[in-house]
């Protein structure tokens, strides 16, 4: 259960659902939410980047259902109103996660040992006879929930990234970049490549890589106080020591 859709509640929803069901869906039949969809089309429509790369990652198909089409995905449409009825009227829950608990006991309890309708059997058994064998193994380990967006080189060559910044090479200041970042990296792309790999870094820091800079701006943004101090050196005692009282502080 959750209060909206973003991608990290789409993709926390399928973890759970994973958890409950003891394995993987081949298929899934999303509708066409902007964590998943990013252009809905009956034919080919396109998957949001991050969502791709979840769906890779456990093992699914997605195939959206169609824009204003029930009948794509007709057994979960006629579910809804059996579960508002049975589950959530008349209830009241003290929090998300009193509801999540409720909802998880009277799936196992009542909607899985009913006798459904139409199959005239429970759900829970034939589901465990005929469907569970069919899923692909439950995830073992947490998903690296990465962050996609789009960032501008700026004029001292560096990007912005939740507020820590990374150094991007070649002649790139005010282009758009394409960034990735997960718990541990940082991707860069442009037109298609990465061309910059970096640590993930906290905010208020950076991660610079001195080859990215121009040969003559290096020392400045690595704050290299040796060798600014030697190049003041180099032109005259005076500017060296008048340099160096500068840099102390």
């Amino acid at each position: 259960l959750c209060h909206r859709e973003t991608l990290a509640d789409v993709i926390d929803g399928c973890e759970h659902a994973w958890a409950f069901f003891g394995g993987v869906f081949a298929v899934l039949v999303p509708d066409n939410l902007s964590a998943v969809v990013a252009k809905a089309d009956p034919v080919a429509p396109r998957i949001t980047d991050a969502f791709t790369e979840y769906a890779q990652s456990r093992g699914f198909v997605i195939d959206p259902a169609r824009v204003r089409r029930p009948q794509d995905k007709p057994r979960v449409e006629r579910t809804v109103t059996y579960v508002r009825s049975s589950f959530w009227a008349g209830e009241e829950f003290r929090d998300l996660a009193d509801a999540q608990r409720r909802v998880e006991r009277w799936c196992r309890q009542v909607a899985g040992m009913r006798i459904h309708g139409t199959t005239q059997a429970r759900p829970a058994e034939v589901f465990r006879m005929l469907e569970q064998p069919l899923l692909g193994p439950a995830p073992t380990a947490l998903y690296d929930l990465p962050v996609y967006r789009a960032a501008k080189v700026h004029r001292d060559h560096h990007i912005e990234v939740a507020r820590a910044l990374y150094s991007v090479p070649g002649a790139l200041i005010g282009q758009i970049v394409a960034v990735r970042a997960d718990s541990q990296l940082v991707r860069i792309s442009h037109r298609g490549h990465v061309i910059k790999v970096h640590p993930r870094m906290p905010a208020g820091r950076r991660s610079t890589d001195p080859d990215d800079l121009p040969a003559d701006k290096t020392i400045y943004a690595m704050r290299d106080l040796d060798k600014l101090h030697a190049k003041a050196a180099s032109h005259g005692e005076a500017v060296g020591r008048y340099a160096a009282a500068l840099l102390d502080v």
